[in-house]
């Protein structure tokens, strides 16, 4: 079949001056549909043709090889309609050619986040149906009102959720498909309609700065994948570091993998309503990269080789690492390490709490004064606590109970972690158990005294200016330099190594010493975490940081 594409545009426009040649995101905008009408070009048999009356506009079209039609003084008015724009085009072009056309597709100069697969998508259903005419629409259910006979009236028989809405399909300027019989110059629509429905995202027509904004966005928007892990060997600390950034990074277009043992991340990745998939090894991870081309890859999965790292920068524009020691670190353009603390960057690496991602909650609660009494203890080592610290701590808290009868003891457990069943409430020893808490900010900032592990927590509990004694999980984790005395923390090394002796006497010590406890808290408050996330945001995006 052959087929004409024809986009009209003015060079006049009241609400935007100058909207079709005004530079968006890089190129002017007429270029967007210019640019689709091209990928349909070389797959089918089309010409393209821009129907214009101004001539800064025509250049620009020209420079892309495409015809340009002098529109008539008369047909390039507000009053104006399309049709006889688009049937003058027709004829003009016909003539030229010497050839009739078997389609007409008229496709607005103002739907720049229109995707071209999704135009080739609309010409496939065309051509393989009976249909006249085929026009792009969004379905936008909603409850709505009109006016019939000088009174507001409702256009709905039911009020229901927009989901249970029938459809309502609003046109938008992206294209329209037609048969060249039934272009005419009153009218391009046959008998014989259907909608294709494209999605929201693709649908903005722009008519307003705000429709304009919008679209910049949109066309800004990148693709992010966050490959990480999260299993009980390894904790949850990767995968609710990813999950923060990723709620920051609403607007882009966001993918999670994780390797197939990964069950305790990959069920609180759902959970969160974010789209993942499951890899089984790299070779898997590298056919997925080739067919997605993501705009930036985060790792997040500790150390990387070599081989990884020249297998993944052939398909992606930017990647970033966390915590990455390892020997494909050189490769990343940024390796964000904020749990170790080496002073100034490093070639492309970010060291330092002043890194650190901490959750909005934190953000949003303020530390509790301090007090010289102690009431409530926090025992908390995150989501998996694959050493079991908090059994061990259980049993500790039971002993001081004896010494320490008013004390509440607040055991946090974790998503993943596998002892639910064993620590529970006894209020014999005002032990109180609270299972996988949405909101541990809420917690935090209640307590006089907390222990923990020594891993993201100590962050968290820094911002909420809560003293504490840290027991490390394991060997890289006591590597973690933040968690120390002058950071506000009593920091007694591998916890699997410590007798609970010497942790009694270390939780009774600073029991008794409100003004240890007190300056461990001065320490901590010293610390402004209220910046780490969007450093961070800013190094992944790759703009700018004033600030740094």
């Amino acid at each position: 079949m052959k087929t004409l594409i024809v986009i009209p545009a003015r060079g006049g426009s009241k609400r935007i001056p100058r909207k079709n040649v005004r530079i968006m995101c890089g190129k002017p905008l007429i270029v967007y549909s210019i640019e689709n009408a091209k990928v349909l070009q070389k797959e089918m048999d089309v010409d393209i043709a821009v129907s214009t009356d101004d001539e800064e506009l025509g250049g620009i079209v020209e420079k892309r090889g495409v015809e340009v039609i002098k529109r008539p003084a008369e047909l390039a008015t507000d009053k104006v309609t399309l049709d006889p724009v688009i049937f003058h085009a027709l004829q003009y072009m016909e003539e030229k050619k010497g050839l009739r056309y078997d389609t007409v597709i008229t496709m607005q100069a103002t739907s720049p986040t229109l995707q071209a697969d999704t135009l080739k998508a609309a010409v496939r259903f065309f051509e393989d149906s009976e249909w006249d005419t085929v026009i792009s629409a969004m379905n936008k259910p909603h409850l709505s009102w009109g006016v019939t006979d000088g009174k507001i009236t409702k256009n709905y028989e039911k009020r229901l959720n927009s989901q249970e809405l029938p459809p309502n399909y609003i046109e938008t300027g992206g294209f329209l498909i037609t048969r060249r019989d039934c272009v005419s110059e009153n009218g391009r629509i046959g008998e014989k309609v259907n909608i294709f429905e494209i999605p929201e995202e693709e649908a903005i027509d722009i008519d307003t700065y705000s429709d304009w904004v919008l679209c910049e966005n949109i066309l800004r928007r990148k693709k992010i994948v966050f490959r990480t892990v999260g299993k009980m060997q390894l904790g949850m600390g990767h995968i609710y570091r990813c999950l923060t950034l990723a709620y920051k990074l609403t607007g882009h277009e966001i993918l999670f993998v994780a390797d197939a043992e990964s069950d305790l991340g990959i069920a609180r990745i759902k959970e969160a309503n974010f789209p993942i998939k499951k890899v089984e090894n790299d070779a898997e991870f590298e056919r997925l990269l080739d067919e997605i081309r993501p705009d930036i890859l985060v790792n997040d999965i500790l150390d990387t080789t070599e081989e990884y790292m020249t297998m993944v920068i052939k398909y992606c524009k930017r990647v970033i690492n966390f915590e990455d020691v390892g020997s494909g670190a050189k490769y990343a353009d940024a390796v964000i390490n904020a749990l170790y603390e080496k002073g100034e960057k490093l070639h492309n690496e970010y060291y330092g709490s002043k890194y650190f991602c901490i959750r909005d909650e934190f953000l949003e609660e303020h530390p509790k004064e301090f007090s010289e009494t102690v009431e409530n203890i926090l025992v908390i080592f995150g989501g998996a606590d694959p050493s079991d610290l908090t059994g061990r701590l259980y049993e500790i808290c039971k002993v001081l109970h004896d010494k320490h009868p008013k004390i509440n003891f607040h055991f946090l457990l974790g998503f993943a972690y596998p002892h639910k069943d064993q620590i529970v409430t006894d209020e014999e020893h005002r032990i109180y158990v609270h299972n996988d808490v949405k909101r541990v900010s809420a917690y935090m900032n209640k307590m006089d005294l907390a222990v923990t592990s020594q891993g993201r927590t100590v962050y968290e509990l820094a911002s909420m200016g809560v003293p504490s004694i840290v027991l490390a999980q394991n060997e890289r984790e006591a590597e973690h330099v933040f968690a120390g005395i002058q950071n506000g923390f009593i920091n007694m090394g591998i916890g699997s190594k410590q007798d609970a002796l010497t942790i009694i006497s270390t939780i009774r010590w600073l029991i008794a010493t409100p003004k240890v406890r007190e300056e461990m808290q001065k320490l901590q408050l010293s610390k402004d975490f209220s910046k780490g996330q969007d450093r961070v945001i800013r190094l992944i995006l790759n703009d700018p940081d004033d600030e740094d």
